[in-house]
């Protein structure tokens, strides 16, 4: 098998292919001839040695991927040689052959791509865990959505179109025209604008119902304040603790300074939530995510959510990748293309 290795710590270059023996599946597992590897902010914090749960380097990253079924360990049931599928995977995704417990494998409904199915797992996961699981996300709410157009956001703009919300979503300028035609209903440019400040004009001064933040620090205590009564504040990332997907120390001090501290009777007195969300820290709850993806490929063949790719890197160039999502220029899902 080939796979994309970080080597150590560093830029985008210290991602290499190398070649190993196929594993085979054990007990409960299913192995899987990959089509399509997802790639996500996540990765490129471990390739720059600030995401603590990845492996030490030289690893393989990876959450997600999708191909197709070639065998099968002793004891697996609900899948069959020749399916095509997507999966779940606790690291390793950045390769071309996978094995993954037959519970974190779900099939490709009829009409999806192998690159839509391995751009599902994560982010419409994530999404779908704060705004439907948590989030009790319902017609007419207000949601902000911060980097509209990410993997993440974009499943969460489709979510909430979906389900009847109003969206504000913060994003560079030049995204804006694509996610008002995606169903933005009003674009922040965080460059140019206080997104505190908008939200309050454009609610009247209400806030919103529920704030996705994967921004962290100064941002968290600002989408904080923007929430109405009963608001929600989901935090799944902290972006803003790797500028421009660079190691800084001082960055990710200087986040950690500005991130707030939310008391009990503080949050009771004022009838608002504070909710983290980390996909990866549910491994002890396959059960959870399993019927959300079962929900999410439901609502795919009803046509509520479809996953925008933005490109198809080769695993050669696999460099590129990880650099365009550290640049924040990627609008949808980066792929890896075995």
């Amino acid at each position: 098998m080939r796979q994309v290795w970080i080597t150590k710590s560093g830029p985008p270059e210290v991602l290499q292919v190398r070649t190993a023996a196929d594993p085979e599946p054990e007990p409960g597992q299913v192995r899987i001839r990959v089509r399509a590897a997802g790639v996500n902010f996540a990765d490129t914090m471990a390739r720059v040695g600030m995401y603590p749960d990845a492996p030490k380097p030289p690893c393989v990253v990876g959450y997600e991927v999708a191909g197709e079924v070639d065998a099968l360990g002793a004891g697996v049931t609900t899948r069959r040689i020749g399916e095509r599928v997507g999966a779940l995977v606790r690291f390793g995704g950045y390769s071309d052959v996978v094995c993954v417990p037959e519970q974190q494998v779900v099939a490709t409904p009829d009409g999806m791509s192998d690159e839509e199915a391995a751009a599902i797992p994560v982010v419409y996961l994530t999404a779908h865990h704060m705004l439907v699981y948590l989030g009790n996300v319902k017609k007419d709410d207000t949601v902000l959505i911060h980097a509209a157009a990410g993997g993440v956001g974009l499943a969460a703009l489709q979510l909430c179109k979906h389900a009847g919300a109003r969206t504000i979503g913060t994003a560079s300028a030049a995204k804006h025209d694509f996610l008002r035609k995606a169903g933005l209903d009003h674009a922040i440019d965080y460059h140019t604008e206080d997104f505190e400040e908008v939200v309050k004009r454009v609610t009247d001064g209400r806030g919103v119902d529920i704030a996705l933040d994967a921004q962290g620090g100064a941002s968290l205590r600002k989408s904080y304040r923007s929430l109405a009564s009963t608001g929600r504040l989901f935090m799944f990332g902290a972006a803003s603790f790797v500028p421009e997907g660079r190691r800084s120390i001082v960055s990710a001090v200087g986040g950690l300074v500005q991130t707030p501290i939310f008391h009990p009777m503080s949050l009771m007195g004022q009838n608002r939530g504070v909710l983290g969300v980390n996909v990866g820290h549910l491994w002890n709850e396959v059960g959870i995510l399993r019927r959300q993806l079962d929900a999410l490929m439901v609502l795919y063949g009803a046509g509520a959510v479809k996953p925008v790719i933005d490109s198809k890197v080769p695993f050669d160039d696999a460099p590129a990748a990880h650099r365009r999502i550290a640049e924040r220029k990627n609008v949808g899902k980066v792929l890896l293309i075995p």
